[in-house]
């Protein structure tokens, strides 16, 4: 897929992410090259941004396997971005399928 395409929606997935529970840098940027193919080192300025823009928070704890590790949490403004650009996301989505001849689904129109 093409880089630029990746770089506009990867906030978006970290966010998505962080909604289902809060996560360390390490788990987020593994849960995120699982689904979709990422440079190593991609989610951490990811993370610094959304951060300096108040939408994640973070935190220590400490770990069991070494030094204490910085964790991500969603914050209330991050609930709203992610929300807002969720939305903006899927619409644009369904648009840009019905100009490639696609259903939302993915499967070309008879």
């Amino acid at each position: 897929m093409n880089s630029q395409i990746k770089k506009g929606i990867l906030d978006l997935c970290v966010l998505a992410l962080l909604e289902k529970g809060d996560s360390y840098g390490y788990d987020l940027a593994g849960s995120l090259a699982r689904k979709v193919e990422v440079a190593d080192g991609t989610v951490y300025p990811i993370l610094r941004k959304l951060a300096s823009e108040g939408v994640v928070s973070t935190y220590l704890q400490e770990s069991q396997n070494g030094p204490p590790r910085k964790y991500y949490h969603l914050t209330d403004a991050g609930r709203k971005k992610l929300n807002i650009e969720r939305e903006e996301w899927l619409k644009f989505c369904g648009e840009v399928n019905e100009i490639l001849g696609r259903e939302t689904g993915g499967k070309a129109d008879e």
